[in-house]
């Protein structure tokens, strides 16, 4: 495809946001989460105008770049003159977090197999891995409405969510909330691997669980971790990752 580049269009900043929003969107390609083109990845850019970028509707996200990036309104309108046309049913369940979050930079929300399932789940995750831990320290759930296209169910996912960065939303996947790209990245590969790893462990025996008192204090145990650089410990080696592989996520 041939897309004409809006580097010199955007501000240095903003720029620098979509290439890294393109990264996550081909990240998420490449780990097997996307559900063909039907899933977003959203982006506040910083300052008060409360505008946002999200996928071209119709693109697989291994496609996308940080040019096709549209950037929108609150209401999904387009600000930039783009080709492509926005999916204003699918940002009804981003613009509302955006809304009440200020710390939400990026959401990204996703279909994946092992995350539906265990969407579908009555118990929801439980604490059976390491990886459980972290998604248990700051876990919500939200309850099936149908396909999220009506307003007045806003009110009922922004009160679910609270100031949790994980939500489950039940019989239909996964959501995470980041006060960057990277960190909602990194999350949504946590919460992805809690899931398989719980489909997994489900299909063999006896369940061993989580002592109760190892999920306090997980917020510190994950500084720890990642070296007090959160997500960042990661990313520039998952971005060297995507040079190896295409770099016009960059275009």
């Amino acid at each position: 495809m041939n897309i004409a580049s809006v580097r010199e269009v955007v501000s240095a900043e903003e720029w620098q946001l979509r290439v890294d929003l393109a990264a996550c969107y081909r990240l998420v390609a490449l780990y097997g989460w996307s559900d063909l083109v039907f899933t977003h990845i959203s982006a506040r850019i910083p300052g008060p105008e409360h505008h946002f970028l999200i996928n071209p509707y119709g693109l697989m996200f291994d496609e996308i770049t940080a040019s096709s990036l549209v950037k929108v309104d609150q209401a999904c309108n387009k600000l930039i003159a783009s080709p492509f046309p926005v999916n204003p049913a699918g940002f009804t369940i981003h613009s509302c977090i955006h809304q009440v979050r200020d710390d939400a930079g990026c959401v990204l929300h996703t279909h994946s197999r092992a995350g539906v399932a265990v969407s579908a789940q009555k118990a929801g995750i439980l604490p059976i891995s390491q990886q459980s831990t972290f998604v248990l320290a700051s876990l919500a759930y939200h309850e099936y409405e149908g396909v999220a296209l009506r307003d007045d169910e806003k009110p009922r996912l922004q009160a679910a969510l609270g100031r949790k960065n994980f939500l489950m939303l039940r019989n239909h996947g996964l959501l995470t909330i980041g006060r960057t790209v990277p960190d909602a990245f990194l999350s949504m590969y946590t919460f992805e691997n809690t899931c398989r790893i719980q489909i997994d462990a489900q299909a063999g025996g006896e369940l061993v669980y989580v002592n109760p008192k190892i999920l306090e204090g997980m917020a510190q145990v994950m500084k720890t971790v990642t070296a007090g650089q959160g997500a960042n410990i990661a990313w520039p080696a998952l971005l060297r990752k995507l040079d190896k592989l295409d770099p016009s996520y960059k275009d």
